[in-house]
């Protein structure tokens, strides 16, 4: 697994040293687990006097970091296709540590652009990415917050610490700060570890430990435990209001016949023996299909039972008809259509040129997107009814959901 690079920016390339000898963080950059990588803008300046900053236009206090050896800089640095620049800034966003979290697994390279003196040239920052702040405080440059970065990114890489479940609970992997900790021994200049705590019953030191966050929360950082109870609020709020599903399978199948029309969602075709389907409605059996599917996931039985064969009003009805009726009874009990999908099992005719009219036609009974309505055609390769040509069938799925 290649190294996970580190490059920084900046005028004072020597305060990154000491973290190539830093604890665990060392550690990793000597096992090859991270690389560092600095470079300084001096170097890349084109004058005898090597000048990075100059004074700034309309006047003013300080002096202004220049955009060319910058830019210069970072044109020489190897960028991976997951890095990511972050500019070093009291105007960035105040670093957290979801943002450590998202940087050590997103990206296998961080670019840190650190500045000095008055600030940057305004230009600089088209190279960024994010800009990124340890705080509503300045210092002389931003050398000691990309090195807070860095520390916080590494530790995170596998390998970094020994334990990697001790990463899980610490403070600020979630909104509230850590619990208490204690180790041996129990008792020490008349302070004792909490009794549940050597209990050994696991239930009750989780429960012990998740109260300790939040009080401790509550007290040292009410800003964060306000979040906290907001987000608990609405994740309540979203598994009461959990979208409810039903889903609903339907089958039919008519028998093919010389002189009768053959329609499939909607579509005429013509058979190349002139057959056509069979049934007191035009029988399309897609659409019956799709109905008995819609039915069937309320429970509220087959199309038969609405559209009865022995009654005349229903003789060669239109079945795209029938499926805006059905759609209705779904509507009135309170739901809505969201995925319809079917197959048509038939020999011949070739369906597939015809395909995206009979979705067309269904979604715009049914009211979706032609996108969530799904029509595939298959044969049963001369197997059954189908594949005898006796017969033309369908099977559909439907799903509902609560508006």
């Amino acid at each position: 697994m290649a190294p996970y690079r580190l490059d920084v920016v900046s005028l004072a390339p020597q305060a990154f040293a000491p973290l190539l000898e830093l604890g665990v963080i060392g550690r990793a950059f000597a096992a090859g687990r991270a690389e560092l990588h600095c470079h300084n803008p001096r170097d890349f300046a084109t004058d005898r006097y090597r000048k990075v900053d100059d004074i700034p236009y309309g006047g003013g206090a300080g002096m202004v970091l220049k955009p060319e050896p910058v830019f210069a800089a970072m044109e020489a640095i190897p960028r991976s296709s997951r890095s990511r620049v972050l500019m070093m800034s009291p105007q960035g966003q105040p670093l957290r540590q979801s943002d450590l979290q998202r940087w050590a697994t997103d990206y296998d390279q961080l670019v840190f652009l650190c500045g000095h003196y008055e600030g940057f040239d305004e230009r600089i920052r088209s190279l960024c990415d994010e800009e990124v702040s340890c705080g509503d405080f300045v210092l002389t440059g931003g050398e000691l917050p990309a090195m807070t970065v860095i520390n916080g990114v590494v530790r995170l890489l596998p390998g970094t610490v020994g334990t990697p479940a001790s990463l899980v609970e610490e403070s600020h992997s979630t909104l509230l700060l850590e619990h208490p900790h204690y180790t041996r021994p129990a008792e020490f200049q008349g302070l004792s570890v909490p009794s549940v705590l050597r209990s050994g019953d696991h239930a009750a030191i989780e429960a012990w430990r998740q109260s300790q966050r939040e009080a401790r929360t509550a007290e040292r950082r009410p800003d964060l435990f306000r979040r906290w109870q907001s987000q608990t609020e609405t994740m309540d709020a979203d598994a009461k209001s959990t979208l409810q599903v039903r889903i609903g399978n339907g089958y039919d199948i008519h028998r093919l016949v010389p002189g009768r029309p053959l329609i499939l969602g909607g579509v005429a075709l013509d058979h190349p023996a002139g057959l056509g389907l069979d049934g007191h409605s035009d029988a399309d059996v897609l659409v019956h299909a799709v109905m008995d599917a819609l039915l069937g996931a309320l429970s509220l039985g087959d199309i038969g039972k609405y559209f009865p064969p022995t009654d005349p009003q229903w003789k060669g009805a239109d079945s795209l008809l029938l499926l805006e009726q059905v759609v209705a009874l779904v509507k009135e009990r309170g739901w809505q259509v969201t995925n319809l999908d079917a197959v048509v099992i038939a020999e011949r005719p070739k369906l597939k040129p015809h395909i995206e009219a009979m979705r067309s036609n269904i979604a715009a009974r049914v009211g979706l997107d032609p996108d969530c309505v799904g029509v595939k055609a298959t044969t049963n390769e001369q197997l059954g009814p189908e594949g005898r040509e006796e017969g033309i069938s369908c099977q559909a799925v439907a799903l509902l959901s609560r508006p």
